[in-house]
């Protein structure tokens, strides 16, 4: 289980909203999403990852305490960059070095311990990322998703916002990641979407999908999805021996009470459906999990096992 703490800010930028968001309400997903994803992990027995945007740290003295109690409760803190930036792999190496330190130093003073894994934003990784990561002793990364059915709705809807004169700040990946394995595997920095032949390299978590079809099964579509969909993307996602369920900490918004401007409740989709509707859906999965034998670990954890 892993959630992106990816603040609104982002989904402005994905969205082609220009100015960012009022500044109360730029700091909703530490402040009053987090301690909602607290109340279920802790209620289901969950340990997860989080994977925190190091400048949110630093900027919100709230958000931040929280981060504290995350950590407290016995999740991982993992990096998701500093600054959140979706065209990352596509920056000098030494800005992309800055963006990995500077989390990884605002996220260790938080933790108290250093992280250990990474997510890259916009789901891209490349052969500098994994260097860099190598170089700094990760013990793994978690930026693949080799989902066709996810970057063909992506695609189509980036496509559709430039007929308007809207451009989105998200990237669409090589295309090599779409048939990357979607179990863990080492990954060499010269092929980041191929199994190392002789187990080298970076470990890499791949963010889950389904058999066959390779769909999507992230937070958002389990709370958009009826729960016919639910229980069947679910079922069988759990029919691989790992499960990496990734949410995001808007996935537990309430659009109304938390204040989110209405631009953007119209452009995503899951802020126009009630909290409780996606607590609920949030519950079933974890209690569908645990009734088919699942056990839940963090991605650190499940690094250090061997195999």
């Amino acid at each position: 289980m892993s959630v992106d703490l990816d603040g609104l800010d982002c989904y402005y930028r994905v969205h082609g909203l220009g100015e960012p968001p009022p500044a109360p309400v730029r700091q909703v997903v530490l402040r009053k999403c987090l301690p909602r994803f607290l109340d279920l992990f802790a209620r289901h027995g969950v340990r997860a990852t989080f994977f925190v945007v190091g400048s949110d740290l630093e900027r919100d003295r709230e958000g931040r305490a929280v981060v504290a109690e995350l950590a407290r409760a016995g999740h991982e803190l993992a990096n998701h960059t500093h600054t959140h930036p979706y065209h990352f792999t596509r920056l000098p190496p030494a800005e992309m070095a800055a963006e990995i330190d500077r989390a990884h130093a605002a996220i260790a003073e938080v933790g108290d311990r250093a992280p250990v894994g990474f997510r890259s934003p916009g789901y891209a990784v490349n052969r500098q990322a994994l260097e860099l990561l190598l170089e700094r002793r990760y013990a793994y990364d978690s930026s693949v998703f080799p989902s066709p059915p996810y970057y063909l709705a992506k695609a189509l809807v980036m496509g559709a916002m430039r007929l308007v004169g809207r451009r989105s700040a998200s990237l669409l990946d090589d295309p090599r990641a779409l048939l990357a394995p979607p179990a863990p595997y080492r990954a060499a920095p010269a092929a980041p979407y191929r199994a190392a032949s002789a187990g080298a390299g970076l470990l890499e978590i791949p963010i889950a999908v389904t058999p066959a079809l390779r769909l999507h099964v992230i937070g958002t579509s389990l709370v958009l999805a009826p729960e016919w969909l639910r229980r069947r993307l679910v079922a069988a996602s759990l029919s691989r021996p790992f499960f990496n369920l990734e949410l995001h900490g808007i996935d537990l918004a309430d659009a109304e009470a938390d204040g989110i401007p209405p631009a953007l409740v119209r452009r995503q989709p899951d802020l126009r459906r009630a909290l409780a509707s996606k607590r609920a859906a949030l519950e079933r999965t974890l209690r569908t999990s645990v009734e088919a034998g699942a056990t839940f670990t963090t991605l650190c954890r499940r690094a250090a096992e061997p195999g």
